[in-house]
C-alpha cells in the first residue's frame, strides 16, 4: 500500500522545493508524473483554482479541482475553499497565458484519483493513520486523510470526555493522528480518535487522591458536575450553585474507585479564563490496532472498540 499523506505536509519538504526551482525542473515532474504541493492563490470566476509555482503560473481547471466535481457529488466549495491553501496536483502539460507567459496545466483530481485507488482503498478499521483538521461541525469533524479527501470523525468518537463541540478539542488546519473506525460500500471513510488518547487506568494513574487539580467542567446535573481532567477522563463533583460549563475549575480528588470507574471531586473554586489547551498526548504508537478496552479489568462494566476488517474497496470521495 502506498502512503499518501493530507494536503499541507508535502509544501515543506526539500524534494518537493526543488521542483519549482526552475521551468526544467518541472518538466521533469512532468515527465515523471511526481506528485507537487503549491499553494493556491485564486478562484476565478470559471472556478479554475490558479496556484504559484514560482517560475511560472499554474491552473487546475475547475474540473480538475477535486473528485466528484464533473458528477456533482462534490461542491465548488471543494476548490473554493483551497485559495490560500496548499493544493496537491500533477502536471498534465503546458501552455501559455493570454499575454503569452508560460501556463502549467494541473490536476488535483488525478492525485486524489491515485490516492483513492492506492491508498484509501486498502485502509481497514483500526489503521491509525495522519489527517488534517479541515472543518468543525457540530455532529463532528471533517478531516483531510490524503491529497484532500475528506473523512467524518462523529463527536462521540472524539473522546470519552463528552464536549459540547468539536472546537473544545480542535482547531482547522490542525495535524492529528486518528483511527479509521469504518468504511462503508463506497469506500468512504469514518474516523475515531478516542482510543489513541489512552485507557482510564492510563489517565487515572496521572492523579491521586488528595491532589487539588484543574479540570473544566463539562456537564451540571442536578446530581452532580462533571469535571473533565484530561480528554478520556473525567470526575464527578457535588453540586455547586453558580458554576456553568466550559468554566475552569481547581478539584479537589476524594478518591479513585477504578471497579467503578469513578472519580470522586470537590470543586474548590470554578472560573472563567482562557487556558490553552495542553498538547495531545497519544497513548498508541503502532499502526494498527484490532481492539481497544477503556475499562478496567476489575470492572463488571467493559467499554470497548472492537474494529472488524472489511473488504478493501476504491469508491468515490
Amino acid at each position: 500500500m502506498k502512503l499518501y499523506y493530507p494536503e499541507s505536509y508535502l509544501l515543506p519538504s526539500e524534494d518537493n522545493a526543488a521542483a519549482f526551482a526552475s521551468g526544467a525542473a518541472l518538466k521533469e515532474a512532468f515527465y515523471s508524473g511526481k506528485t507537487l504541493e503549491a499553494r493556491a492563490v485564486m478562484c476565478d470566476k470559471a472556478h479554475d483554482l490558479h496556484v504559484d509555482l514560482g517560475v511560472m503560473r499554474g491552473i487546475i481547471p475547475r474540473a480538475e479541482g477535486a473528485l466528484g466535481l464533473e458528477d456533482g457529488s462534490v461542491r465548488d466549495i471543494a476548490v473554493i475553499s483551497r485559495v490560500g491553501k496548499p493544493v496537491m496536483f500533477k502536471i498534465t502539460g503546458f501552455t501559455a497565458d493570454d499575454s503569452g507567459h508560460p501556463l502549467a496545466v494541473l490536476s488535483r483530481r488525478a492525485v486524489q484519483q491515485d490516492c483513492l485507488n492506492e491508498y484509501i482503498a486498502h485502509l481497514q478499521p483500526g489503521d491509525i493513520i495522519d489527517a488534517v483538521v479541515t472543518h468543525l461541525e457540530p455532529f463532528g469533524v471533517f478531516c483531510d486523510i490524503g491529497a484532500g479527501i475528506s473523512a467524518l470523525m462523529p463527536i462521540d468518537t472524539i473522546s470519552v470526555s463528552r464536549i459540547p463541540h468539536p472546537s473544545a478539542r480542535f482547531t482547522p488546519g490542525q495535524r492529528i493522528k486518528a483511527v479509521v473506525k469504518s468504511k462503508d460500500d463506497a469506500g468512504r471513510i469514518t474516523l475515531s480518535y478516542k482510543e489513541l488518547l489512552g485507557t482510564w487506568e492510563e489517565n487515572a494513574a496521572f492523579f491521586r487522591p488528595g491532589e487539588t487539580v484543574p479540570g473544566i467542567v463539562r456537564s451540571v446535573e442536578r446530581y452532580g458536575i462533571f469535571v473533565e481532567l484530561r480528554p478520556n477522563l473525567a470526575g464527578l463533583a457535588e453540586y455547586l450553585p453558580g458554576v456553568s460549563p466550559g468554566q475552569q475549575a481547581s478539584v479537589y480528588i476524594k478518591n479513585l474507585i477504578p471497579e467503578r470507574m469513578k472519580i470522586k471531586l470537590i470543586i474548590v473554586d470554578a472560573f472563567d479564563a482562557a487556558i490553552p489547551a495542553a498538547k495531545t498526548q497519544y497513548f498508541l504508537s503502532g499502526a494498527h490496532i484490532d481492539r481497544w478496552v477503556y475499562s478496567p479489568a476489575c470492572c463488571d462494566k467493559t467499554i470497548e472498540t472492537v474494529f472488524e476488517k472489511q473488504p478493501a474497496v476504491a469508491g468515490a470521495v
